[in-house]
């Protein structure tokens, strides 16, 4: 099949590693994988993983956008010319160029639901949703049909896969790492997400004020960028928390990353499944999330990490100076974990019943 996969942006984040992961998936299996952005910090990673990229500009979130419009014209063309046998999109404003790309040219359209939407009129008057649906998590799956007013028939849930990775560092890596970083000599907890009010980065470090009464060492790291990152970083300075709390950029290979860490925290507000989670819980490490959303998908509390009430700073510090105070637990969730996610989220899986959904729509 010739494939074309298309999203507002090409840079580091969980859709983008979606995409990748298809990808890779796709090529090995002998299909022709374009992606169209409007570009990215991760155009090389998709040309590496066998894709090809499409210029597209398309980065606005506005449906009424005349980017739209030129992107369907632009589309039209290079479908025909590049004989792309079904799209697949990935965003609000994406869905609506496959929805018109459909009724123009008959293209078979497939979009992916990656996380939770206001009920607006215009998603319910223009819901856009193609063919067939993907939903990546039950939760997202209720969302569409409750919400969203979808039909259970066209809903397909598809949860990401990512690939278990045996990456464990040594306790000299581990300090070498620490200096690099600037960082104490306690425990090291991270979050890995963009910082948007979604995320409940806010509440984390509200969290840490707790924990450093205990644990004067330990570290907060935040991986990421976003618009709350001023407001971030003046809610850690009214805190005093600056010399136990640290930021850094978006790092597009988390291996470089994660495998350093000692506990992963995610106290999101809403999240449709948990991509960072899961690629913490990947390698092993032992996770305390907010009870919400897709996270209730991976984590089963006690057993494969720790659930707390969202915007609870208080619960949360509880939580994570229980597992400080107890690593050999805290070793036995991140255990647990990955064996759960190695048994239920393989990129295989999402793989093979992407491409049965693509079947589908062609039939």
């Amino acid at each position: 099949m010739n494939i074309l996969i298309f999203t507002t942006h090409f840079n580091a984040g969980g859709i983008t590693s979606y995409i990748l992961s298809l990808t890779r998936g796709f090529v090995k299996k002998g299909h022709c994988i374009y992606v169209a952005s409007s570009g990215g910090n991760m155009i090389e990673e998709l040309k590496s993983s066998g894709g090809r990229h499409v210029d597209l500009d398309i980065n606005t979130k506005s449906e009424l956008s005349p980017k739209v419009y030129r992107a369907v014209n632009k589309l039209q063309s290079f479908i025909r010319e590049n004989a792309i046998d079904v799209v697949h999109s990935q965003t609000r404003v994406t869905q609506v160029v496959g929805t018109m790309l459909k009724h123009f040219i008959k293209i078979p359209h497939v979009a992916t639901c990656h996380g939770f939407f206001k009920a607006r009129i215009s998603r319910k008057i223009f819901p856009c949703w193609g063919d067939a649906t993907i939903a990546i998590s039950p939760q997202v799956v209720e969302h569409l049909k409750n919400d969203l007013c979808v039909s259970k028939e066209k809903i397909f849930l598809i949860p990401h896969g990512v690939e278990i990775k045996e990456c464990a560092v040594g306790i000299q890596q581990k300090e070498e790492k620490r200096k690099e970083l600037n960082l104490k000599k306690g425990v090291i907890l991270g979050i890995v997400a963009r910082l948007s009010d979604v995320k409940g980065i806010d509440v984390a470090i509200k969290a840490m004020k707790k924990v450093i009464e205990s644990n004067p060492e330990a570290n907060l790291l935040i991986v990421g960028e976003g618009k709350e990152g001023d407001a971030l970083l003046k809610l850690v300075d009214e805190l005093g928390l600056e010399k136990n709390v640290s930021f850094l950029p978006i790092i597009n290979d988390l291996d470089n990353i994660l495998p350093f860490l000692d506990i992963f925290v995610m106290p999101s507000r809403q999240e449709g499944l948990g991509l960072s989670v899961m690629e913490a819980q990947a390698v092993g490490l032992p996770v305390v999330a907010s009870k919400i959303g897709g996270l209730m998908s991976l984590i089963q509390d006690g057993e494969t990490g720790l659930l707390v009430p969202t915007e609870n700073p208080d619960a949360l510090a509880a939580a994570l100076v229980m597992l400080i105070n107890n690593m050999e637990k805290a070793k036995e969730l991140g255990a647990a974990g990955k064996a759960f996610i190695k048994k239920n989220f393989s990129p295989e899986k999402m793989i093979d019943k992407t491409l049965e959904i693509y079947q589908g729509v062609l039939k």
